[in-house]
C-alpha cells in the first residue's frame, strides 16, 4: 500500500469510523440477496420502501419460489427493470432451494451461478453476511475510486482487481461502505461539493473541476 493510498483510509477512516454499515434492510441471508438484486440501478432506500412490505407478503423463500411472475413484477415494479428482476428472484429462489438446501452459498462461483447474481452482488453477500473481505464496485466507487487515482479502469471487475491489489484486506469492505458514504454526501456524481470535500488534495478532479 502507497503512502498516499494510506492517508486517504486514514482520512475516512476518522471521517466516518470503521463499523461496518449495510445500507439496504434484511433480516436473513437471503432477503439481503434478493434486496441486492432489486437494488440494481435503484435506490437502497426506494428498496428497503418496497422490501417492508414485499419480506412481509413472501416470508419465505419458498414462497418467492413459487410467486406468480406478473404478481411478483407489480410487487417490486418501483425499484424497476422488474420483469428481469421478478424473473430472476423466482429462478434464484428455487435454485437455492434444490441445490443448496435454501441457504445462501459462501462461494464466488456458487454464487455467481444463480440467476440475477453477478460479482456485485455476490461481494454484498461475502462481506455482509460471511465477513469475507470483498470489493464491491457500484457506481460510487467506480467513479471515485478513478477520482482518487486507484483504478485507471473503466470495467467494474478491473476496477475490483486493481482495489483489491491496492487496499489491504481490512478495508475491502469498508472502501465500498466510505464511498458510498461520501458519494452520496460530498462527491456527487451531478454537483459533487468539493469546498466540503477533505479529500480535495487526492483527487484527480479537483484541479479540473477548479479552473
Amino acid at each position: 500500500m502507497t503512502k498516499r493510498t494510506k492517508e486517504i483510509l486514514e482520512i475516512l477512516d476518522r471521517q466516518y469510523g470503521t463499523e461496518y454499515v449495510c445500507y439496504l434492510n434484511y433480516e436473513t441471508p437471503w432477503q439481503l440477496l434478493i434486496a441486492t438484486m432489486l437494488s440494481a440501478q435503484c435506490t437502497d432506500a426506494r428498496v428497503n420502501i418496497v422490501t417492508k412490505t414485499l419480506f412481509q407478503k413472501y416470508d419465505t423463500l419458498e414462497k418467492f419460489a413459487s410467486a406468480d411472475l406478473q404478481e411478483l413484477e407489480q410487487d417490486i415494479k418501483p425499484t424497476g427493470f422488474y420483469h428481469n428482476k421478478a424473473k430472476n428472484i423466482i429462478a434464484c429462489a428455487r435454485r437455492l432451494l434444490k441445490a443448496y438446501d435454501g441457504k445462501v452459498p459462501k462461494d464466488l462461483e456458487a454464487l455467481t451461478s444463480l440467476a440475477g447474481v453477478g460479482r456485485k452482488t455476490a461481494n454484498v453477500i461475502r462481506g455482509n453476511i460471511y465477513h469475507e473481505p470483498s470489493v464491491v464496485v457500484d457506481t460510487h466507487v467506480k467513479r471515485i475510486s478513478v477520482k482518487l487515482g486507484l483504478t485507471k479502469e473503466e470495467d467494474p471487475v478491473k476496477i475490483e482487481y486493481d482495489l483489491m491489489k491496492k487496499l489491504p484486506k481490512d478495508h475491502w469492505i469498508l472502501w465500498n461502505i466510505h464511498i458510498i458514504t461520501f458519494g452520496r454526501t460530498i462527491c456527487t456524481a451531478r454537483s459533487p461539493r468539493c469546498q466540503e470535500c477533505f479529500l480535495t488534495g487526492y483527487c484527480k478532479g479537483y484541479k479540473k473541476d477548479d479552473k
